[in-house]
Parts: C-alpha cells; structure tokens; sequence
C-alpha cells in the first residue's frame, strides 16, 4: 500500500516519517516548497500542487495532515480520484461542510477515516475493555476533568472544544458505547485568561447520553495548576463500583476493595493507521471512520449551541444529505493544501 502525504508541516512531518520508515510512501504534496529541505536526501516526488500528484502517481490511499482550513478541498480532490482518505481530524471545523463531506464520500462508497488517536492509547483500551466485561455492571454517570496550559498561535482561534474536547467526546462515546442525546453548557474566559476574539478557553458541559447515562464535562487550557493528561482524568461509576483513569493509571473501586493497574501489557499495541490499513484490507467501515467521527462532531456542535442560547438543547445529528458542497468552498482553495500545520 502506498500513499501521498498531504502537509508537510510539524504533525505532518511526523506523519512522514511514519510513513517512510514503513515503505508506504509514494510521494509528498506541501504548498510551501521551503518545506522540502525536511525531506534531506530521501528520494520521494514533492509536488507543490496537489493535481499534479494525482494526476501523476499512482496511490492507494491519501493522508491529509493539511491544516483544518484546507481539509475538505483535499479530501474532494481525492475522492474525485476514488481515493481512500485517513484525514486529521476535524473533517471540518464547521459542522455543516462535515455533514457535505462525508455524504459525498459515502455516495461513491470512498471509504474515509478520521485519525482519532486518543482511544488507542493503551489505558485507554484497556478501560474499554473492563467496562466491556462489566467489572463495575451497568455504567450511571461519567465524570471528565481536563486541564492544561495551550495557548498557541494559529491563523484560527483556539478552541478547547473544536480543537482537544473533540477528543474526549469521542472517548465519551467510545466508553459509554453510547449516543449524545441533550446538552447543557457553558463556554467562558477564566479570569486571568488570555483575551483572544473567537476563542474558547474553558467549557462546563452535562451531556445526557443514551440509556439515562449522565456526563459532566470540565475542561480549560488555561490552567494555572497541576496538568492533566491530554486525554483528561476520568471517573465512571457504575452500579456495582467506579472506575477512575488518571494520570495513565486505572483505579476499580468495588466491594469495598481497591486495585490499581499500571501496565496494560495484554493490550494490542493499535494507532489510527494501522486500523485504516486493517479497515482498507478487510473491506469493512474503519473504527473511526468519518461517519461515525460526525457523531462526535455533534456533540462538539451542539454543546456549541447549548452555550449560545444557555438552553437544554437536544441532539439531532443529521445525514447531510443534499448539502452543497460548493457553497463552502471557494475557487482559488480547490485542491491546494494550504496553511499547512
């Protein structure tokens, strides 16, 4: 298998690396021809402009590692070819072109997966997996704290929603096994924040999942005091005990007894693209395929609008179906990844 690498910017540059190292890659596409000199001697094309790529080798698959901005034009680009796409996440940073996106690659049966990291982690997997074999029963209520400091400066505004959350309203649904079904939340600039226009530093959010499963939700990334891991600090309680995830270690509460596991060693070592290769092989839906990533849109999306109107809000996800994809994209952006990470 072989693909064309999409940015070459700082996570792309690991991306290539990867990709490199394990005689996947067929050629390179990045905007900025300065760029190149992080490929050395490696003798792999470089294409400023992605058409020509396409045009001119053959892939199996496409790795779009561009910045969020530029994502859905590549991603068109390559489904125009019938290329399979492992994208970073988000598909886009609006809901609406998500929605476009992967409706269009569902209609050509393109299969299409988000590089969801956060649950491949090895306490992660192994959580899921007890929650799985029932060691604390029926789950009730999750608690999530994160808290770190990021700020950064990006041609876009932060947010810990769009921008981290993400990753933990995956991992929400991935433990629970479970769909968002109403929101409440909060979005606010603690004090003595950073002032920045459009972005979004801190949330406090209570998801209502289904099956009466309740969810709170804490995050900033302007924390001035001891750092969570990036994937937060865990508490899940069930109806026979509790289950904390903090700092890489598993606690079980139960029985009035407490163990702890450090090392997950029964673990399968697994990462976004190892499942999309598996995916792509076995000829069935990737774990965290674009169709199952808008589900986790729609929590970031309608947290969103829960804070905007301060209201309960329901979820509704919606197929996107019949969007117009032109709508959100511009002629000069068509198929040039730009803004590169």
């Amino acid at each position: 298998m072989k693909a064309i690498l999409v940015g070459l910017g700082s996570a792309g540059f690991s991306w290539y690396k990867r990709l490199r190292d394990q005689g996947m890659l067929l050629a390179v596409v990045e905007a900025d021809p300065a760029m190149k000199e992080k490929m050395e001697d490696d003798p792999f094309p470089f294409y400023t402009s992605l058409e020509d790529a396409l045009d001119r080798e053959k892939a199996d698959f496409l790795v779009n590692v561009t910045s969020p901005a530029a994502h859905t034009p590549v991603n068109l680009a390559a489904f125009d070819k019938g290329l399979p796409v492992l994208c970073e996440k988000p598909i886009s940073f609006r809901y609406e072109e998500s929605l476009a996106v992967v409706a269009r690659a569902e209609k050509d049966g393109i299969p299409f997966m988000i590089a969801e990291n956060y649950r491949h982690f090895p306490s992660v997997r192994k959580l899921k997996e007890m929650l799985g074999q029932g060691t604390i029963g029926d789950v009730s209520s999750v608690d999530v704290k994160f808290a770190r400091y990021h700020r950064v400066q990006r041609k876009y505004p932060v947010s810990v929603l769009d921008d981290i959350g993400v990753h933990h309203m995956d991992m929400l649904r991935y433990f629970t096994g479970r769909e968002g079904k109403a929101v409440q939340a909060r979005l606010f600039a603690p004090i003595g924040a950073w002032q920045e226009e459009g972005a979004v530093i801190a949330a406090n959010a209570i998801i209502e999942m289904a099956g009466g499963i309740a969810a709170n939700y804490s995050a900033t990334i302007a924390s001035r005091g001891p750092m969570t891991p990036w994937y937060g600090d865990w508490r899940i309680e069930g109806e026979r005990g509790a289950l904390l995830l903090e700092n890489g270690i598993i606690t079980i509460y139960r029985d009035g007894e407490t163990e702890q596991i450090r090392e997950f060693p029964s673990i399968p070592t697994s990462d976004p693209l190892t499942e999309f290769l598996a995916s792509l092989r076995d000829g069935r839906e990737s774990e965290t395929s674009a169709t199952d990533y808008l589900k986790t849109q729609a929590l970031v999306y309608y947290t969103n609008v829960a804070a905007g109107t301060g209201q309960r809000t329901r979820i509704e996800p919606d197929r996107g179906q019949g969007k117009d994809l032109q709508g959100f994209i511009s002629a000069t952006d068509q198929g040039q990844p730009r803004n590169n990470r």
